[in-house]
């Protein structure tokens, strides 16, 4: 595979990702929370940057593009349509069936919203991989501050459905704290205590508990396990519609 990774930290918990074709040398940003560390990575590589893929248009995905543009002021700054007025400065607009190439390297975009209204995720069918930005994160998912909290179900449910091995990157790295809230909703799933336990060893050495991957979503991340008994029971909710149980259980997590 000719498509080099690098992720690195990014303001206190962003995970920014680096994207480099070898064939081209095409390099593209996933968001762009902080221009400095960007630079930083792009220099240690070796590497010029070709394109910045926004997911959505919170700051701290946001602010780092006119810091990368003013050092690479070709760079194409592509994202989603629906939030085109508030990033600004888009060279492309972007939504659902459309498609980015990275070098010799296909995405499909993808229409999640519930984060925000026009939040959009970049899958590397070919390669499997996913960057979710913040829809979904390992064992949790963004909070619906634009949308219904059913809206960001359907959309979980979308990248839910993508083949097991896909590899997905997340904005954030909050996989402790979500597994901590995951334990206390579904406390038998044995699979997710022996990958909570795995994730704390992470932290503890201070390394990184991501990309993860849809399979080990499917089977030990709550808001993609809504419909199961122990779930609805641990919310009180017991034969709800899965979307009432996910409001549910997004409401809980707010307030923990």
């Amino acid at each position: 595979m000719s498509l080099e990774i690098h992720q690195f930290l990014c303001l206190s918990d962003n995970l920014c990702v680096l994207l480099h074709d070898t064939a081209t040398g095409a390099t593209a940003a996933i968001d762009a929370p902080d221009a400095t560390p960007i630079l930083a990575a792009l220099e240690r590589k070796g590497w010029a940057l070709s394109d910045i893929l926004l997911t959505h248009h919170h700051a701290d995905h946001i602010q780092g593009v006119p810091g990368l543009k003013a050092v690479f002021p070709d760079v194409r700054v592509s994202g989603p349509a629906l939030e085109a007025e508030k990033i600004g400065d888009l060279d492309r607009e972007l939504g659902g069936g459309d498609k980015v190439m990275i070098g010799t390297h296909e995405a499909q975009v993808l229409a999640v919203p519930g984060h925000t209204r026009g939040h959009i995720a970049y899958w590397f069918a070919p390669d499997r991989l996913l960057f979710a930005g913040d829809t979904l994160f390992a064992m949790g998912c963004g909070r619906a501050f634009e949308t219904p909290p059913a809206v960001l179900y359907h959309s979980l449910m979308k990248l839910a459905a993508l083949p097991d091995e896909t590899q997905v990157y997340c904005g954030h790295e909050y996989t402790l704290a979500n597994a901590r809230f995951a334990l206390s909703v579904d406390p038998e799933n044995e699979t997710l205590r022996r990958r909570a336990e795995a994730v704390a060893a992470l932290r503890a050495e201070g390394q990184f508990t991501l990309p993860t991957r849809i399979d080990l979503e499917r089977a030990t991340n709550p808001f993609l396990r809504v419909g199961e008994p122990e779930i609805q029971r641990s919310l009180g909710l017991e034969n709800a519609p899965d979307a009432e149980a996910f409001a549910a259980l997004r409401e809980a997590k707010n307030r923990a």
